[in-house]
């Protein structure tokens, strides 16, 4: 075989590597790129009625912090607190324990220095002015969780509201402009998230109240038990 000859056979099985090289490069530079979506942007177009959802997500934001806080400050409890007003009322000492009542300051603590105070009238009176004191500190603990429990309420709705104003519009362009497969994919999927954002917006306010609620239910204990506690030493001590 010739020189010439070997060069030619050589050139041959070159060639087709590079070209299947070169078309694959070119295939892979003209790919396009995957397209990617932004939260800002996806919230964005969501339309006019993502602004009452945005109101809605600010006041749960504030309501449950406000409330947090001060439910907190209420269930901090002093396990001495009782021995100290027993140990006090037994010597007499009326006007110490109602000082050491208010330096404390917790609806138990406030409870407790009522019937104090009341000491030295029949059982029931002090008994049913507890009761009244107790109730409105549990209100004073419940306030504004009525709140929590709207927005659960009115976010979704909000949202499908979103959902089927975009609808209506969407299929209004369909009559007048024509089927597009594209409109109609994008136009869903744009108005879904005011339902996505109003049952994420509604479940979040939901689990707040739920919670909030149950940290009010274990103050609520703790003023039942520091008032029986109260009432059964008064008793032991008159009979």
């Amino acid at each position: 075989m010739s020189i010439l000859n070997i060069l030619l056979l050589q050139a041959t099985a070159t060639v087709p590597s590079a070209v299947v090289d070169t078309v694959s490069k070119a295939a892979v530079a003209a790919a396009p790129a995957a397209e990617k979506i932004s939260l800002f942007h996806l919230l964005m177009e969501g339309g006019a009625l993502m602004i009452p959802l945005l109101f809605c997500s600010l006041i749960l934001v504030y309501v449950f912090a406000e409330r947090y806080m001060a439910i907190r400050k209420a269930s901090v409890v002093d396990p001495s607190f009782m021995a100290r007003i027993k140990d006090q009322l037994e010597t007499g000492n009326k006007e110490k324990a109602i000082a050491t009542c208010r330096s404390v300051n917790t609806p138990v603590a406030r409870v407790i220095e009522k019937g104090v105070s009341r000491m030295g009238k029949p059982i029931d009176y002090i008994e049913k002015s507890m009761e009244n004191t107790g109730r409105l500190e549990v209100y004073q603990l419940e306030k504004n969780l009525s709140v929590l429990s709207t927005i659960a309420g009115i976010a979704p709705i909000f949202g499908f509201l979103g959902t089927i104003a975009g609808m209506i519009i969407l299929f209004f362009n369909v009559q007048h402009q024509g089927f597009s497969l594209e409109t109609i994919a994008g136009g869903i999927y744009t108005k879904m998230v005011t339902s996505a954002t109003g049952l994420i917006i509604g479940l979040l306010a939901y689990m707040s109240y739920a919670f909030l609620n149950t940290q009010v239910s274990k103050n609520v204990n703790r003023i039942e038990a520091a008032s029986a506690e109260f009432l059964d030493f008064i008793q032991d001590t008159t009979n």
